[in-house]
């Protein structure tokens, strides 16, 4: 049982406040925001009380989406429900920040009524609030040379509109219903590396957590199949197939998903809602079917004045096709950076040099020489330098090598459709001991 719900800004700035039960007065949204900003941690407690009022909250889009409650209601059901109405809100807004917030905050309240009925959850099904909402979501694309990309020589297409933008899939459900809104789907696969290389280059830990997401643009598919790859393997089981086995530890799937076909075609069966889901979650622990996509040789030593000096080679080991964004994360600094479009930035509160590269290609390989005046160096001192860690962003390629071999829709759509498959892969924790 819900007493109220609101949403704030990372500032505190009050987005949303709806009270259901007339339990407690507006004022509790200061104090909620007192009680987190006063706590030290970066990921302050998901429950806290003041006196018989109880905070559950989660943070999604940058934002507080805060429930109170006086009885004694399940904690982890309400952050289930606040984790469901953030998607509910994505869904129909298009994305989750603070200005679609504030630009569609009509539509919100709107989808308050409908979802919650005295602080009782009704419903949080799009498929179900569709035939209840009747408001436009209101969304503001800045105008960008970006986007005459795709047109060629007198308005002609060029070969760039077969490649779906990052921002495509960030739009309103509603927007399929215009008369010329676009018929469309998106499948993402969507994995986390996590990696750990010691000092000699050895890997000791590798785990990979991923997902396929579903984003339904269509105003109606009974039935839509997914074919992963017929090597897919889950657990320690007899490779599939005749190609390099794709395996994983575990999966999980959406109670939605048909599992008839699975077993024996590696195919998935749904019927897939207007909006986002997740219709299989899936994990690898401590192995890798190839190598580490990135290498790092390092040295470290100190010079004749004294200061410490840091040589760093980065290694992409990707294919030459690939390109990636990345960070690697390493007390007066000077640096030489082997590409003009290299910046590095020292930061003396966290002891951490930042090295940004904005794009590496695959096969490729860069350096940087860090030069550290660090008062009172010694030889003892030079062992705690490192590690290195990495935060990447990989478009087009998947740690595990799954891959959706097809993509079908039944019955086909009669006006114009388009099915867009987007892999990309991002590091939760990629470290490098030195």
């Amino acid at each position: 049982m819900i007493s109220q719900l609101f949403i704030l800004s990372s500032k505190g700035d009050h987005l949303i406040y709806k009270d259901y039960r007339g339990e407690a007065g507006s004022d509790v949204i200061d104090v909620f925001y007192e009680k987190v900003t006063a706590l030290t941690g970066d990921q302050p407690p998901v429950v806290m009380s003041h006196k018989d009022l109880h905070f559950v909250h989660i943070r999604q889009g940058g934002l507080y989406w805060v429930v109170t409650t006086t009885a004694d209601s399940s904690p982890f059901s309400i952050i289930e429900f606040l984790n469901r109405l953030s998607s509910l809100v994505k869904d129909y807004c298009g994305s989750l920040s603070e200005k679609a917030i504030q630009m569609n905050f009509a539509l919100i309240y709107e989808l308050l009524d409908e979802v919650l009925d005295y602080g009782y959850v009704q419903t949080t099904s799009s498929d179900v609030l569709k035939n209840f909402i009747q408001s436009e979501a209101i969304s503001s694309k800045p105008f960008s040379l970006f986007d005459l990309s795709n047109v060629g020589l007198f308005g002609a297409e060029t070969q760039q509109n077969k490649v779906a933008p990052s921002s495509a899939a960030t739009r309103p459900i509603q927007s399929s219903r215009d008369p010329g809104g676009k018929s469309e789907i998106f499948v993402d696969v969507i994995e986390k590396m996590s990696v750990v290389i010691g000092s000699n280059g050895v890997l000791m830990k590798a785990d990979i957590e991923g997902e396929i997401r579903v984003k339904c643009y269509m105003p109606s598919c009974s039935e839509m199949r997914i074919g992963l790859n017929e090597e897919f393997s889950v657990g320690k089981s007899q490779l599939r197939g005749y190609g390099a086995a794709v395996r994983v530890d575990e999966c999980s799937f959406h109670q939605s998903v048909q599992l008839d076909e699975f077993q024996s075609h590696r195919i998935l069966r749904l019927c897939p809602s207007q909006g986002e889901h997740t219709v299989m979650q899936y994990r690898l622990s401590d192995e890798l079917p190839s190598a580490p996509p990135f290498r790092l040789f390092p040295s470290v030593e100190r010079d004749s004045a004294g200061r410490l000096l840091m040589y760093l080679k980065l290694r992409c080991d990707l294919p030459p096709k690939r390109s990636v964004s990345l960070l690697p994360e390493g007390a007066g600094l000077s640096q030489e950076l082997s590409s003009p479009d290299q910046s590095a930035e020292l930061q003396l509160q966290n002891r951490t040099v930042f090295w940004k590269i904005p794009r590496l290609c695959g096969g490729t390989q860069l350096s940087a020489l860090f030069k550290l005046d660090v008062p009172g160096l010694s030889s003892a001192s030079m062992l705690e330098v490192g590690p290195v860690g990495l935060s990447f962003e990989l478009p087009k390629w998947t740690g595990t090598g799954l891959q959706i071999r097809f993509l079908r829709l039944s019955p086909v759509h009669p006006g114009p459709s388009q099915r867009w498959v987007r892999y990309v892969t991002h590091s939760d924790s990629y470290i490098i001991r030195i």
